[in-house]
């Protein structure tokens, strides 16, 4: 019985001593292109996108909603979301922008679907790895983000009309640096300051 235990023990290690070779060859050899215009295979875009959205799961299931009816606190989300957010998630009315069609995986389209809280919370704040989702919560106040997460609840129901009126409306943002790559949304005629154009 002990010896043929230790010749099982032995296989074990032998198998992932290959496995873990066979992993680094893999790694080292440049083989795999990370190229964002050589898309994933169906199995494992599928693994990704369950881990990405397991993980956010996990994570934002105690997060505390606050109340995300104030109405000046969605104003201030539609100021924050025009002047950071449009060139990857768009806005009413608008069909793409210059960067998003060289982004993978592809930003959801925030206009036309609508986000749990918690979980828009978690990803502002934290973002999301080797994607071009940056972490917010970096720069920016949890009451900030909040604010941005009040309005994602509003934007599926927004006209291009209401969406420019709203963003009109939205406070001056006195926090952002105005100097070289600064940007004001409150007021703008303008309502995407980082220059997307519609498409």
């Amino acid at each position: 019985m002990k010896q043929h235990v230790k010749h099982y023990s032995i296989a074990v290690v032998a198998l992932l001593a290959i496995i873990i070779a066979g992993a680094a060859v893999f790694v080292y050899s440049g083989i795999y292109n990370v190229g964002a215009d050589d898309h994933h295979t169906k199995p494992v875009q599928a693994v990704m996108q369950t881990l990405r959205e397991q993980s956010i799961r996990a994570r934002s299931k105690d997060i505390t909603v606050p109340d995300l009816n104030d109405e000046q606190l969605i104003l201030k989300g539609a100021g924050q979301y025009a002047a950071m957010c449009t060139v990857c998630h768009l806005k009413p009315g608008m069909q793409d922008s210059e960067i998003r069609p060289g982004l993978y995986p592809q930003p959801p389209n925030l206009s036309q679907v609508r986000v749990d809280p918690k979980e828009a919370f978690w990803v502002i704040k934290h973002g999301i790895k080797m994607s071009a989702m940056p972490a917010w919560g970096g720069s920016h106040d949890d009451a900030t983000m909040w604010s941005m997460v009040a309005f994602l609840q509003k934007l599926p129901d927004l006209t291009p009309q209401q969406y420019k009126d709203m963003v009109a409306r939205a406070p001056a943002d006195h926090d952002m640096d105005m100097g070289e790559g600064g940007h004001s949304h409150g007021g703008s005629t303008d309502e995407d300051t980082h220059g997307a154009a519609d498409m």
